[in-house]
């Protein structure tokens, strides 16, 4: 069997995946070591993401690490992955997708509409932030910054009335406990990718790709390829207000997408059935920017964005 190398950030959730995928790799024979790298997203930490606006934040250190041979294969949250590869890279593989979905935190309340008025809620996703804005436009949103422990004990010392953070990673560290409402997608459309873990390896890493082959989930690899080729067309990195949610139904893609303004003041929504995920993806993106997401996403990229 292989020995293999993983690389991975150092947080709690990053190091729940590296070791998920390090222990099914075990069970199959082979002998696993991790390697902790740390990102440009990590060593960041006292701006909003949005602010920092560089493409692959979280991925760039690691990938490195990757070309330099230091490790086989990275283990990524795959909403983190940029969806253009450089030509070196590959993702071999896409785990069985989690709760996709994004979850309401909070000691106090018990959803989003429970909120009063100027209640302060942090994230720092423009994202969920254009969507609570659209809901409750009458809420405070501030930057949220952190890993998930930090974010949950900011919550629990008052300097927030509610957080929103991805469902998956609650359920995988298991601090599910401050969660008050896993927010319907038709109220808040998840990140492309949201949910799923991403396998990166060298490109033409055969012998690495065939160890990692049993791991690539093929709903998980049609719905995430699906929203990613949406984004990849609006030019969105993971911090820009995109969402994408696709469903398989009755063994074809249903994608639900929209583009917003970071206020929440212009939200567009685009709905479509395919059989080609890279088709559909790229066809809901076109027609979103046809609608008006061009605009949007230039006074977003053009002006500096309206971060919390």
């Amino acid at each position: 069997m292989a020995r293999l190398r993983i690389g991975s950030r150092g947080s709690e959730l990053a190091l729940w995946q590296a070791n998920h995928i390090a222990a099914l790799l075990r069970a199959r024979g082979h002998e696993v070591a991790l390697e902790i790298i740390k990102t440009t997203g990590d060593k960041i930490t006292d701006v909003a993401l949005a602010k920092v606006g560089t493409k692959g934040m979280f991925t760039k250190e690691i990938e490195e690490a990757l070309l330099d041979h230091r490790v086989d294969l990275a283990v990524h949250s795959l909403k983190d992955l940029p969806t253009e590869l450089s030509p070196e890279f590959e993702i071999a593989a896409i785990t069985e997708r989690q709760d996709p979905r994004d979850a309401f935190c909070s000691v106090k309340y018990s959803s989003i509409a429970d909120l009063p008025q100027g209640a302060r809620v942090g994230t720092s996703s423009l994202r969920r932030q254009a969507q609570i804005k659209t809901l409750r436009p009458d809420l405070d949103i501030y930057p949220l910054r952190g890993n998930v422990d930090t974010r949950l004990r900011k919550l629990e010392a008052g300097e927030y009335d509610a957080i929103i953070l991805a469902a998956a990673g609650l359920n995988r560290l298991g601090k599910t406990q401050l969660v008050k409402q896993v927010i319907p997608t038709e109220i808040m459309c998840p990140a492309a990718g949201q949910g799923a873990l991403g396998i990166e390896i060298r490109s033409g890493d055969h012998e690495t790709g065939q160890h990692l082959a049993f791991l690539d989930d093929a709903a998980a690899r049609a719905t995430t390829t699906c929203e990613r080729a949406l984004l990849n067309k609006l030019g969105g990195g993971c911090q820009v207000p995109i969402g994408a949610s696709a469903q398989l139904r009755n063994g074809r893609l249903h994608l639900d997408a929209l583009v917003a303004h970071p206020d929440g003041t212009n939200i567009l929504r685009e709905s479509r059935d395919g059989d080609d995920p890279q088709t559909l993806g790229s066809e809901v993106g076109d027609t979103l920017l046809q609608r008006g997401g061009d605009a949007i996403l230039k006074e977003v990229y053009g002006r500096g964005i309206a971060v919390p």
